[in-house]
């Protein structure tokens, strides 16, 4: 289902291991979640196949990552993340999460995630690749 503003979404649905005593998800998995929409929303982006080495040889770290909790999400719900680039700067990407739950609509979680470009070797920020800044430009905004 698409969310205004949002171009991209994948779901899946809370394992048993991902929950405590009550059912209810641990609020560290909400950045796993996190992390396996942003995967999947780069899978889907194409950017791999379509760059090859001037993407695979970027490195993104997260510097920060911000979640707001709003409701909860409980073993065997199905979490749909919503994903979209919110800001793409010199050396940094800042990435906008939004965790619902599609069988009430609700919106559990707001998460906003900035990684920044690193060269490996020295561990500095370094710019974003021109092809790669392109291509993320040219992503559908939803």
């Amino acid at each position: 289902m698409t969310r205004p503003g949002f171009a991209f979404s994948t779901r899946f649905r809370v394992r048993y291991a991902e929950i405590d005593g009550q059912r209810v998800v641990f609020n560290s998995r909400y950045l796993e979640y996190a992390d396996v929409a942003a995967t999947e929303f780069w899978r889907a982006s194409g950017i791999a196949k379509a760059l090859g080495p001037v993407w695979e040889d970027s490195e993104f770290h997260i510097r920060r990552a911000e979640l707001d909790y709003l409701a909860p999400f409980t073993w065997g719900d199905e979490v749909e993340a919503h994903v979209r680039v919110e800001k793409l700067g010199t050396t940094s990407m800042t990435l906008r999460f939004e965790l619902t739950n599609p069988a009430t609509g609700a919106l559990c979680s707001v998460i906003t995630m900035v990684s920044v470009n690193v060269h490996l070797p020295t561990g500095r920020p370094v710019p974003i690749a021109d092809a790669v800044r392109a291509y993320v430009e040219a992503l559908p905004r939803g």
